[in-house]
């Protein structure tokens, strides 16, 4: 009779995990097939998903996550609103952005119309890294990550140089270029009210981050069968400067905020946006990067977010503190780094928390 260590010897994850990136279906494809039990390397350990139960998410903490609305004629409020949001919770939804619906509508569908593809047809940008500038895969942390999470990402460089059109998926091509031509333009703006509520002038994190840097994902979250076994998106900080994320109506999406998991709830027409680590060190601690995950999905509806990081281009300069939010009374936080070691460091560990902003830490 086999014994649970006789079981654990011969469990060999790694050729398990392997073999499952090697058929470049994804997790779409593994619920296709009909699966009704996940594989074991998507497994979470105890302590991560002793919280996941009903309710960890919403008490104690606020009810809901700012909404501002961009198009309040008092621009000292909307300043203000954004500056509480970056330094409390790291997260807040804008309305009224001026990102036209049909824009975000359209480039929502085109994405869900991306994974619903036949496999063989998504195979052909399965890879690792984003070295062509398009690459789509299962986890971005596959091979280091404990635990694998149960979602699907397409992930498309926009910036500073657009990948070649003609490797974008062509379900998804002229969408992708309309919506990032958008939100290129709200980062802009979003970076000038963060500058105001700091009290620095409107292109200075503009001028020092240089934004051009950035890369534009889309998650795709199946039906999961066992959602109590695994999360969709494990707790992580974003490395980056800012993230604007669309999601849809689905949810899933919650950020930790004061020792408990509150959900991000849908809004009609909104985007969410999060500080990310490299904006927290940038600001000394004025803004707070926040700790986010998403539910691994019970609903048998699939759910599907789109984000783009924005990152500084120049991956040679030095990073640290604005001098100007350096004083006696608040020196300096960080050590000052380049953004290539910065980075480096990201993507050789796994997601979790906020080690990155740690390690810089003087």
């Amino acid at each position: 009779m086999a014994t649970a260590t006789t079981i654990d010897a011969e469990y060999d994850r790694a050729t398990e995990v392997k073999k499952f990136d090697d058929a470049k279906i994804g997790v779409k494809g593994l619920v296709d097939s009909g699966v009704t039990t996940i594989p074991r390397f998507f497994v979470h350990a105890p302590e991560i998903l002793s919280d996941l139960k009903p309710g960890s998410g919403t008490h104690p903490g606020p009810e809901h996550i700012p909404a501002i609305d961009l198009s309040d004629h008092h621009r000292s409020i909307v300043v203000e609103n954004i500056r509480r949001a970056a330094s409390t919770f790291g997260f807040f939804q804008v309305i009224n952005h001026g990102v036209p619906l049909g824009v975000l509508d359209r480039t929502m569908a085109s994405i869900k119309g991306f994974y619903e593809q036949p496999t063989e047809i998504k195979a052909r940008v399965y890879r690792r890294g984003i070295g062509t500038g398009v690459s789509y895969m299962s986890n971005v942390d596959l091979y280091h990550s404990k635990a694998a999470s149960w979602r699907d990402t397409i992930q498309i460089r926009v910036g500073p140089r657009m990948a070649d059109p003609e490797e974008i998926p062509e379900i998804c091509r002229k969408e992708v270029i309309e919506w990032d031509r958008e939100i290129k333009r709200l980062g802009e703006v979003l970076m000038g009210l963060l500058c105001e509520g700091l009290g620095v002038d409107t292109g200075r994190l503009k001028d020092m981050t240089c934004l051009e840097g950035r890369v534009m994902v889309g998650h795709y979250y199946p039906y999961c069968p066992q959602p109590d076994l695994t999360v969709g998106l494990a707790y992580h900080t974003d490395p980056g400067v800012l993230t604007v994320v669309q999601q849809d109506h689905v949810g899933g999406l919650q950020v930790k905020y004061g020792g408990s998991w509150v959900d991000v709830k849908p809004i009609p027409g909104a985007l969410v946006i999060n500080v990310g680590d490299l904006l927290q060190i940038i600001s000394n601690e004025e803004y707070k990067s926040a700790e986010h995950r998403v539910l691994a999905n019970s609903s048998h509806e699939a759910r599907a977010s789109i984000a783009v990081f924005f990152n500084p281009s120049n991956r040679d300069d030095q990073y640290g503190p604005l001098p100007e939010l350096i004083s006696p009374e608040k020196p300096a936080l960080y050590r000052p780094f380049t953004l290539t070691d910065f980075m480096t460091r990201f993507f050789k560990k796994e997601l979790d928390g906020k080690s990155l902003t740690n390690y810089y830490k003087l």
